[in-house]
């Protein structure tokens, strides 16, 4: 059994929770995810099997899509809903004001990770440090937000809103929404978080935990996507002599390859024989091995 499956994870569950309760009801142990969601998130959660584990690296590294709610006028420690608040004061602002501030945001922006993260430290997760009451110095890392649209607007005695956002790898959006809030004055948090794509993967093609488990009782297996759907890469097709000598982790001439080249190192995923057979690496001389599923 080996492939992609578009998971929507619900509340409540970690992604490792996601992942143990998969293996028991698929009866194997290779299956992996794609980058952990917060507990208290729900949403798209990619689930690589058997050999789509080695491809998990490649799908991490794909930009995602959220819906997010932020409420203004709330701070909590942890920067979502889950958090202790540390700063609550009614704030006096408009739908415009945060029109105003959003530009900002987008674009290749500096992200300080929240200590209540998994980012390590010496040795350490920084929420290890937190719950312990230890705040540590953090080096601001560079994300970018492709797109942050405001899809919604309420009125309070503390306004929410709800944000559309597309970003890269390793966002964090409840950072995103305590910086909001910050260079407004006014403080907020995340008070929601949907992942609506990771990757190719959207949540209206996800299936729910139910879902699977009653397909799988039924030895009917659709939900298991082809390697092929999981990585956003260029196609290199091979022939079946070329495709063997890549499993053996020999390279291909340019001349071989009917690919574009636009003159520097680039990531392409190599079809032989109607299947995906491993990640190559295309230079100035040809197709190079990188990644070989045999």
């Amino acid at each position: 059994m080996e492939g992609i499956i578009n998971v929507l994870k619900p509340p409540g569950m970690t992604s490792s929770d996601v992942v143990v309760w998969m293996r028991r009801i698929l009866k194997t142990k290779k299956i992996g995810h794609t980058g952990t969601l917060d507990p208290g998130v729900a949403g798209v959660l990619p689930l690589c099997v058997g050999k789509g584990t080695r491809l998990a690296e490649y799908i991490t590294e794909q930009g995602k899509a959220y819906r997010a709610e932020i409420t203004f006028g709330i701070t909590t420690d942890t920067q979502d809903s889950y958090g202790k608040m540390t700063q609550v004061t009614p704030p006096n602002m408009k739908e415009n004001d945060l029109l105003r501030v959003l530009p900002s945001f987008t674009g290749k922006i500096p992200q300080i990770p929240p200590m209540y993260s998994a980012v390590r430290k010496e040795g350490k997760h920084l929420y290890e440090y937190a719950r312990q009451g230890i705040a540590l110095e953090r080096t601001p890392r560079e994300v970018t937000i492709y797109q942050l649209k405001l899809e919604k607007w309420y009125e309070g005695e503390f306004p929410r809103a709800i944000l559309d956002i597309e970003c890269s790898k390793g966002t964090y959006v409840r950072t995103l929404c305590h910086d909001i809030g910050k260079m407004l004055g006014f403080g907020a948090h995340m008070s929601y978080l949907l992942r609506v794509r990771s990757g190719p993967f959207k949540i209206h093609e996800s299936w729910t935990l139910e879902e699977i488990e009653d397909a799988a009782s039924k030895l009917t297996y659709s939900f298991l996507l082809p390697l092929t759907a999981g990585i956003e890469l260029p196609r290199v097709i091979l022939c079946t002599a070329r495709a063997n000598a890549f499993k053996h982790g020999l390279p291909t001439r340019r001349e071989q390859i009917n690919l574009s080249y636009e003159g520097h190192e680039s990531y392409v995923q190599v079809i032989g024989d109607g299947e995906l057979i491993g990640i190559g690496v295309l230079r100035e001389q040809g197709l190079f091995p990188h990644k070989v599923f045999g």
